[in-house]
């Protein structure tokens, strides 16, 4: 009895301390201090190069605006732009359904420019709520301060959209979880061009490319399958797994010239270039092939040479599985 007794107590201090816990990541958490007290000047140089990096490098412009999934990689819509809704949810392998919300003035109007700064480098939002990092505000946190502010001029500029976005809800036990997810911003100056690989490896953490081209768990990559390809893209039609983007020559992209790799993507910026339809009964590649091909091409170049420094995985991937 007395063995029982103690074995009681052990259980209601597991059950306290476990209760403890919860009660503190969720209403604790996420704690990655105050929004700064920033007024971001609008100049036009800022509202350019925001205009570059959220519609072709970090491509916010592709999750905050509607696209059209007829047709080949899903171009974005020409109209409602930033106006969010874009859905990611649990038969796409997400922990939860994610909306990407509304950018134009008219969502963000009662935001400050350093709540948006938060937002964007930490994924804490306006009324301390945290964002799942389907938002890559990890990656977004270790850009150069310039760029993010550039890219907050911009979204500023855009033409207001009336359009509510649902609330995003995350499974058990990521509702939890995810208050432990955003982390303080590290950010780090954008290097000199000049030096071509360190140039690439900050565009290839700008692009995501790692988000998407690895193994994942639960919306999270898989340690040691950065670039390798693996991420299941589902859909009523199929699933289409992303390519293996290392340089291994078997099953990556190592026989790829600078040219080939730069042609990739510049071919869906060719004048007259139309995305083709693609019938509903076969599945659509998520990558926004159109967006990205209206990157620099000594950006393209440099994203290159950056891949080529990193450890080649053998990987072979089946890309498309219908069923």
């Amino acid at each position: 009895m007395k063995i029982l007794r103690w074995a009681g107590y052990a259980l209601a201090t597991i059950a306290l301390l476990v209760c403890f816990a919860a009660t503190y990541v969720k209403l604790a958490l996420p704690d990655t201090g105050k929004a700064p007290d920033i007024k971001i000047e609008k100049t036009a140089a800022r509202v350019e190069r925001g205009r570059y990096l959220a519609n072709h490098v970090t491509v916010c412009m592709d999750c905050h605006s509607s696209r059209d999934w007829s047709r080949f990689a899903g171009p974005m819509m020409t109209t409602g732009q930033g106006a969010g809704g874009e859905r990611f949810d649990q038969q796409m392998g997400f922990p939860g359904t994610f909306y990407a919300p509304n950018i134009t003035p008219y969502a963000l109007a009662g935001w400050t420019d350093g709540e948006l700064f938060r937002a964007i480098t930490t994924g804490v939002s306006k009324n301390g709520k945290a964002l799942f990092p389907v938002m890559g505000y990890h990656r977004f946190g270790r850009m150069d301060q310039e760029d993010i502010f550039s890219i907050i001029a911009y979204i500023r500029t855009l033409p207001p959209v009336e359009k509510d976005v649902p609330e995003s809800r995350a499974d058990f036990p990521v509702n939890f979880i995810i208050n432990t997810m955003p982390a303080k911003a590290e950010l780090s100056p954008r290097p000199d061009t000049a030096d071509v690989v360190a140039y690439g490896k900050y565009l290839v953490n700008a692009t995501g490319c790692v988000d998407c081209h690895s193994k994942t768990d639960k919306g999270s990559v898989i340690p040691g399958t950065e670039l390798g390809g693996g991420m299941a893209f589902k859909s009523p039609a199929g699933v289409v797994v992303s390519p293996n983007i290392t340089m291994h020559k078997q099953t990556g992209i190592g026989n790829w010239t600078a040219s080939d790799f730069v042609n990739r993507f510049k071919a869906f910026a060719a004048q007259g270039y139309v995305a083709s339809p693609v019938p509903a009964s076969q599945p659509n590649t998520p990558m926004p092939w159109t967006m990205y091909a209206g990157m620099k091409e000594s950006d393209l170049n440099a994203i290159y040479a950056y891949l080529q420094t990193v450890k080649p995985i053998e990987n072979h991937v089946d890309r498309y599985q219908m069923h």
